[in-house]
């Protein structure tokens, strides 16, 4: 989560202060903790605030907390409490919400595997439990906390049965517990299945509750923990449309996303299903995503668009939340239709149609976009760059459809519809294309760089201390050139991280791939420090021939000490086999006093 609560915070916050006047001291709310107890009654599990029944209306994102007040919302979820994966300071989000009169399910980060972490070493595991204590001391009197949100999906998409997991996320919770009796504990993880019931219902005493994110089978949860003898009450972490992972695709393997209408109609079947029909066992939800993020596409979770428009999910929302539907509704949309191949040949232009009506009737307007398709499809919503438009491509478009010049590099490529009511309600629909040939490297070739409809390599090589890590590809703070750049914040207090581009994404060494870069120089980047000072190291290639596939070249410039102002950078790649280079960027920094932030721009492999 990238950008927190815009331009409410300020007013929420003073607002809080005047109502909190001598209890707030260095912007937290001193006041006593509200006891939050879970207790099974005659009716089944139920969550008590102060001693009254509590029902959790929520959803779990950026956007503002004004809106998910209004929208009848009673409580928001973080997935970390220390400005990981982007969030801002918690304690902002407790204030803000405690002056709406909003709960908090504040998370504590707990390391993947897949990010680098290994629950077998007892250091890591260690700092984790150390950094969870001091989350827990911070926050733990808030009026506005609810539950400790313990881990989220920590223990991998497979059967999730580590035994090494578990007993780390136990330990944490019984630590939680200990130090603060006032607030439940909950362990979220994916979906229900393997060993996740046994370990966490049977093996792990201290967990209080099972969050459970879903989005296709959010309506089978309760059954399916019946069937499996699970013994504690759950709340769907995340719920939502159907995931890429659960639909159709296209045959080079691009998925059918739905259109923002039938999203809406998912979420209100999940809600239905998934916890109104599952009321002795469930305490709630939190809807996903209640802001916008770039997932495979940058629409096909968030309930708003990056422009602020809300989606036809909120108006659903709105309508399970508080019982009574919005006086003024998102516009309602039927998929693309488009008749001819969708496998096309470079500069082939075609025509696409659109449906969209306002429900109150009035008028509409639209805008298009060709983007290229993200090169591959993330785990557990990892950062991915949001990708860029391909400003030559729409030749004429309105609301009721678009003419489109495909591009000549080849490739797989996504059309998007987007639609507005005259209130700044949208709705979308999308469209995969894909243009035939074979991927050439004329140079110069990009890693990252605005404009190019191309994005050759993924960054999802995370490695070292990933927890304290936020990466923002859609960075507008500092730009070299273009409208975008990189932004990268380390916030460790020892110890190192890094991130590898890397084609296919998550190549180790195990699988082939890469680009034949042919008469390349060097490596080119632009970079520059928040303060000056930050040290980084810079590299192409990291897999070395102990790797089934190895890199055919590996140069590194180390040690660097970034400025204040926007500097070139080279890594000469003069004499080296470039035939095959599956890593095609490397950063690494190191933790210092303060947090690191540094920003990247243009990087390319030039002649």
């Amino acid at each position: 989560m990238r950008r927190l609560f815009g331009r409410y915070k300020s007013l929420v916050i003073l607002k809080a202060l005047l109502l909190a006047g001598p209890f707030f001291s260095s912007g937290l709310v001193m006041a006593e903790a509200v006891p939050v107890e879970l207790r099974k009654t005659d009716e089944g599990w139920q969550l008590f605030r102060g001693g009254e029944p509590y029902f959790i209306r929520g959803a779990g994102g950026d956007h503002s907390l004004e809106a998910l007040a209004a929208a009848g919302g009673n409580s928001v979820r973080t997935w970390d409490a220390e400005n990981v994966r982007g969030n801002e300071d918690v304690g902002v989000i407790l204030d803000e919400a405690h002056a709406l009169g909003l709960t908090v399910t504040v998370g504590i980060w707990l390391g993947h595997e897949r990010h680098g972490f290994d629950y077998n070493d007892p250091e890591q595991v260690e700092t984790q439990f150390n950094r969870a204590r001091d989350i827990v001391l911070r926050y733990k009197d808030h009026p506005a906390l609810l539950l400790w949100g313990i881990g989220n999906e920590m223990e991998g998409f497979e059967d999730g049965d580590d035994p090494a997991i578990w007993q780390a996320v136990n330990d944490i919770a019984a630590m939680v517990k200990e130090v603060d009796p006032n607030h439940p504990t909950m362990s979220v993880t994916t979906f229900v299945h393997g060993g996740r019931i046994e370990y966490l219902h049977h093996k792990s005493p201290a967990i209080d509750i099972h969050g459970v994110n879903a989005y296709g089978g959010a309506g089978v949860v309760p059954q399916f923990l019946r069937d499996g003898g699970a013994t504690k009450p759950f709340i769907l972490g995340e719920f939502g449309p159907l995931g890429f992972w659960e639909v159709g695709e296209t045959a080079w393997g691009a998925a059918y996303e739905g259109t923002s209408s039938q999203k809406a109609d998912f979420y209100r079947q999940s809600y239905e299903k998934g916890i109104l029909e599952a009321s002795d066992v469930a305490l709630g939800s939190y809807a996903f995503l209640w802001g916008n993020k770039m997932e495979v596409t940058e629409t096909w979770f968030g309930m708003f668009l990056k422009d602020g428009a809300r989606l036809a999910a909120v108006d659903t929302m709105t309508e399970l939340w508080s019982g009574t539907a919005p006086a003024n509704r998102a516009p309602a949309v039927e998929p693309l239709t488009y008749e001819g191949p969708v496998e096309l040949e470079p500069g082939d232009e075609i025509t696409v149609s659109a449906t969209a009506s306002d429900p109150e009737g009035g008028a509409l307007t639209a805008r298009w976009a060709l983007r290229p398709e993200t090169p591959d499809i993330p785990q557990g919503g990892d950062y991915r760059p949001d990708m860029p438009d391909i400003e030559s491509a729409i030749l004429e478009s309105d609301v009721t459809g678009v003419s489109v010049r495909l591009p000549s590099y080849p490739g797989p490529y996504r059309l998007f519809y987007y639609v507005y009511d005259e209130d700044g309600n949208a709705g979308t629909a999308n469209l995969p294309l894909l243009v035939k040939g074979e991927v050439t490297t004329r140079l110069p070739f990009p890693v990252y760089e605005d404009g190019f409809d191309f994005m050759p390599w993924t960054p999802s090589g995370w490695m070292g201390d990933t927890g304290n890590l936020t990466v923002d590809g859609d960075s507008a703070e500092q730009v070299y050139e273009g409208d975008r750049s990189i932004r990268m914040r380390y916030e460790g207090r020892a110890g190192w991280v890094g991130v590898a581009w890397q084609n296919p994404p998550n190549n180790w060494g195990e699988q082939d791939g890469g680009y034949d870069l042919g008469k390349a120089r060097a490596l080119e980047l632009w970079a520059r420090g928040q303060y000056g000072g930050e040290r980084v190291s810079f590299g192409v290639g990291l897999l070395d021939e102990s790797n089934d596939y190895s890199d055919s070249a590996i140069a590194k410039e180390d040690n660097i000490v970034l400025s204040n102002e926007w500097t070139r950078y080279e890594i000469s790649l003069r004499g080296k086999d470039l035939s095959s280079i599956k890593t095609g960027f490397v950063v690494t920094t190191v933790a210092g006093r303060t947090p690191v932030t540094f920003y990247l721009d243009s990087i390319r492999f030039i002649e």
